[in-house]
């Protein structure tokens, strides 16, 4: 009996307890928040640095593997390596930049059938906006005020329409840019398998293995600063997807070079 009481105590002392309040990402005040909104946020072009950064450090090493794995010398390995960055990276930039023009030309495409659509057709277009958010959840007067207010302003309606039938948002992402991204991280995290064979140090697979491993951790720890996984996991996961496409190279240089050789 004393056991449960001493329990029972210890349990009302635990709740007393004040949990702590979780942190907020930003104020909500009304002049931070107007203030916020006052500056629309800029275009992301972390996926461009990613996907560079990470296609840069797993080709070049792949080629440095490879070619070790085929005997061959360091200076090879180098000029291998280094037409490598400014080829592959170069084609890997160019196709960024024709895929998000291509994007882009996409949304000026859609956006411009649908402001033909609102002058042509608006109640057509305001049926569709009803339906769109019928299958919301919206009934009855809310539902029509929702159609009223979202249709009233041209360019609120157009957003509406992009988002909700195609899935689309204007992200202002400029083309040259994500394309400069693009081979900016492709040379920068490619170089490092390099290093070793530039400095004329411990030039072997053995150190481009670590030294890449290194940049391929630092890449998906960076990455999880956007992401609510621990950096941790993000860095182990990337390196270990790196370290899978290195390995394979390497095989696949030492197993030609013993078949051939």
């Amino acid at each position: 009996m004393a056991r449960a009481v001493l329990a029972g105590d210890l349990v009302h002392q635990c709740n007393r307890i004040p949990k702590p309040v979780p942190r907020l990402e930003h104020s909500h005040n009304p002049d931070d928040i107007a203030s916020r909104l006052a500056t629309p946020p800029g275009a992301s072009y972390l996926k461009d640095w990613i996907y560079g950064g990470i296609d840069g450090a797993v080709t070049t090493f792949a080629i440095v593997a490879g070619s070790t794995g085929a005997d061959l010398s360091a200076k090879v390995i180098l000029i291998l390596g280094i037409a490598n960055l400014l080829a592959d990276g170069f084609s890997m930039a160019a196709a960024n930049y024709s895929g998000s023009k291509s994007e882009n030309e996409a949304y000026a495409r859609l956006r411009a059938i649908e402001e033909n659509h609102i002058a042509l057709a608006p109640e057509g277009e305001r049926e569709e906006v009803r339906q769109i958010f019928r299958n919301k959840g919206f009934r009855g007067e809310d539902l029509e005020t929702v159609v009223q207010l979202l249709t009233s302003k041209k360019e609120t309606w157009i957003e509406t329409m992009m988002q909700a039938e195609y899935g689309m948002s204007d992200g202002g992402r400029k083309p040259l840019k994500a394309a400069l991204h693009t081979f900016a991280a492709f040379v920068a995290c490619g170089s490092v398998p390099l290093l070793p064979f530039v400095l004329a140090f411990q030039a072997s697979a053995t150190t481009a293995s670590a030294l890449t491993a290194v940049a391929f951790f630092a890449i998906g720890s960076f990455r999880s600063r956007w992401s609510q996984r621990h950096w941790l996991s993000c860095g182990i996961e990337t390196t270990a997807i790196g370290m899978l496409a290195a390995g394979i190279a390497y095989l696949a240089g030492h197993g030609l070079q013993s078949l051939l050789g």
